[in-house]
C-alpha cells in the first residue's frame, strides 16, 4: 500500500515527467512550521538528508520556520543524519510532569537547540557554501511586544482579525526577519508578499535565532536580543510563514517540499481559513506528503501535535512519539524506492 503522495505543480509535473526524480533538478527545499507534526514525516527527512541530497552538486537554498528551521539546521551540518537523530531524541524526550511556565519551556527548547547543533555549535552551518540556509523569525510590534499574557493575547487576537481581511496586515503586528548565511546570493532576497528584512546568520546569533524561530507566543518566552539585530521581542517564524506562499517561480530549478499535508496555509492565522491556500506560487514545486491512510495508522490516528502535551502524560506521549517516528521510516523507504526505481512518473499527481 502506498504511503506517500507526490503532488506536483504544472511546471514540476512536466519536468519530472520528462527527466525523472533527480536531486540536481531541485534548487530549493522548504520545511514548514508545525510543532511536533514533523515527527510523523521524520523518516522522509532522514532519507532526503542522508541519501537524496548527499551528492547534490549545486547550492540548495533552504527556507524554514519554527521546527522546520530546526530540521534544516540538521541538513546544513557536516553529518546531517546524526544531527537529525539528535534532534529527534531531544525533541521526543522533553517532558513536563507539572504545568510548566513559559520560561521553563524556553529552557527546554534551549537545551534542544544545543543538542541539535552538536559540538560544532553551528559553525559548520554558517560556513556551509552548499546549503544556503534561510530561517524565519518574527519581530513583534505594538501589543505583541507585551510580556503580560492578557495584553499579548489581545495583540494576537487583533493580528488574527486584521489578517482575516488581508494577509499583508500582518506587517502591522509582526515583521519578518529572515536570517541567512547567503546574504550575497539568496533566492529569497526579494520577497514581496510581506515586508522582509534579510539578516546575517552568524556563530554569535545562531542559537538565539533557532530559539526565536520556535518561540510560540503564550507558550514560550520571547527572545529579547539577537546579535547583529539588537534588542527586540522575537517570536516563532510560523506566525508569518506557517506553510509558506512564496514567489518560487521567479527562480530557476524546482522546489522540494516534504510536508505534513496536501494543502498549505501561508501563515499561522491562515490555517483556519480554507479560502486562503497556497497554490499559484507552487507551480515549480514537488510536495511530498503522507497519505491519509498512513496518518490514520499513527498513534491516535493523527500526526503528533502540541495537544499531546496536555492530553497525555509524559511517558505515554514519549512512547507515542517514538512509535510515530519509527512508522515514519516507511515514508523514507518508499521515497527511496520511487527515486531509485525511476517510477516517479506513474506516482505524480497534479497539485
Amino acid at each position: 500500500m502506498a504511503n506517500l503522495r507526490f503532488l506536483a505543480g504544472p511546471i514540476a509535473l512536466k519536468i519530472l515527467g520528462k527527466h525523472g526524480l533527480k536531486p540536481q533538478l531541485f534548487q530549493r527545499l522548504l520545511a514548514a512550521s508545525g510543532g511536533p507534526k514533523w515527527l510523523g514525516i521524520a523518516g522522509l527527512d532522514e532519507v532526503l538528508f542522508s541519501e537524496f541530497f548527499r551528492e547534490h552538486q549545486t547550492p540548495l537554498h533552504t527556507y524554514g520556520a519554527s521546527s522546520g528551521a530546526w530540521r534544516l539546521a540538521c541538513l546544513a551540518q557536516q553529518q546531517p543524519l546524526a544531527a537529525l537523530q539528535r534532534l529527534e531524541q531531544a525533541y521526543i524526550l522533553q517532558r513536563y510532569d507539572t504545568h510548566p511556565t513559559r520560561e521553563q519551556v524556553s529552557q527546554t527548547v534551549r537545551d534542544i537547540v544545543s543538542q541539535l547543533l552538536g559540538a560544532a555549535a553551528g559553525s559548520d552551518i554558517v560556513s556551509n557554501t552548499f546549503i544556503r540556509s534561510h530561517w524565519v523569525v518574527c519581530r513583534a510590534r505594538h501589543l505583541n511586544t507585551c510580556h503580560a499574557r492578557p495584553l499579548l493575547a489581545s495583540g494576537l487576537l487583533l493580528a488574527g482579525l486584521t489578517n482575516l481581511v488581508n494577509r499583508r496586515s500582518l506587517s502591522w503586528h509582526f515583521q519578518r526577519q529572515l536570517f541567512t548565511n547567503a546574504l550575497g546570493d539568496s533566492q529569497f532576497a526579494e520577497l514581496s508578499d510581506l515586508p522582509t528584512q534579510l539578516q546575517p546568520l552568524s556563530v554569535k546569533n545562531i542559537r538565539d535565532v533557532l530559539q526565536a524561530t520556535g518561540s510560540i507566543p503564550l507558550w514560550l518566552a520571547p527572545v529579547t536580543h539577537i546579535a547583529g539585530v539588537g534588542d527586540g521581542v522575537f517570536y516563532d517564524g510560523g506566525i508569518t510563514d506557517c506553510h509558506f506562499d512564496l514567489p518560487l517561480t521567479e527562480n530557476e530549478g524546482l522546489t522540494l517540499y516534504p510536508h505534513f499535508y496536501s494543502w498549505m496555509a501561508p501563515g499561522w492565522f491562515d490555517k483556519a481559513l480554507p479560502w486562503r491556500r497556497a497554490r499559484a506560487n507552487l507551480a515549480n514545486a514537488l510536495v511530498v506528503a503522507p497519505m491519509d491512510a498512513f496518518v490514520a495508522s499513527l498513534p491516535g490516528g493523527k500526526l503528533p501535535d502540541r495537544k499531546d502535551f496536555q492530553q497525555l502524560d509524559s511517558d505515554t506521549r514519549i512512547a507515542a512519539w517514538q512509535q510515530a517516528l519509527s512508522l515514519s521510516r516507511r515514508l523514507g523507504e518508499e521515497f527511496l524506492q520511487v527515486w531509485q526505481s525511476g517510477a516517479i512518473a506513474e506516482r505524480l499527481e497534479p497539485l
